[in-house]
């Protein structure tokens, strides 16, 4: 199988650099499957997991909110932030929700609800990820 060059940018780092087969990751549209020779867009990058298929396995990460630009050969996704499973502390996590949806049900006149609804779908990514690979 043909693979593509994927890039995962942070502020902080070049979190990943390396050929993969396949990658899935959530667009402003949706979950999208991208294969090698895929057609060249940008896009915005919703809060969630990205999935990395190399040799016939993959590997998980959490990202939140950024770009994913698409060639023909590469992918390069700008992320605000990007982590393992094994970076994540879940109990952390944990509370970041809990919070976030506490303030989600106060609804104080002061509450910024953006703000509030990414905290969650943040934390609930850094849970799914863990979850998925057995750390929770």
């Amino acid at each position: 199988m043909a693979k593509l060059m994927l890039e995962i940018v942070t502020p902080d780092k070049m979190f990943y650099k390396e050929e993969a087969e396949m990658v899935i990751v959530r667009g402003s549209e949706g979950e999208m499957g991208i294969l090698f020779d895929h057609e060249p867009f940008v896009t915005p990058l919703d809060i969630g997991t990205i999935r990395i298929k190399n040799n016939g396995q993959f590997k998980i990460a959490a990202l939140s909110q950024g770009y994913l630009q698409i060639t023909e050969e590469k992918v390069v996704i700008l992320s605000d932030t990007a982590e393992w499973p094994e970076e994540i502390d879940i109990e952390r996590a944990e509370k970041a929700r809990e919070r976030a949806e506490k303030r989600l049900q106060q609804k104080t006149p002061d509450l910024d609800i953006l703000r509030a609804e990414i905290a969650l779908k943040k934390a609930a990514a850094r849970l799914g990820v863990a979850k998925i690979t057995g750390k929770h």
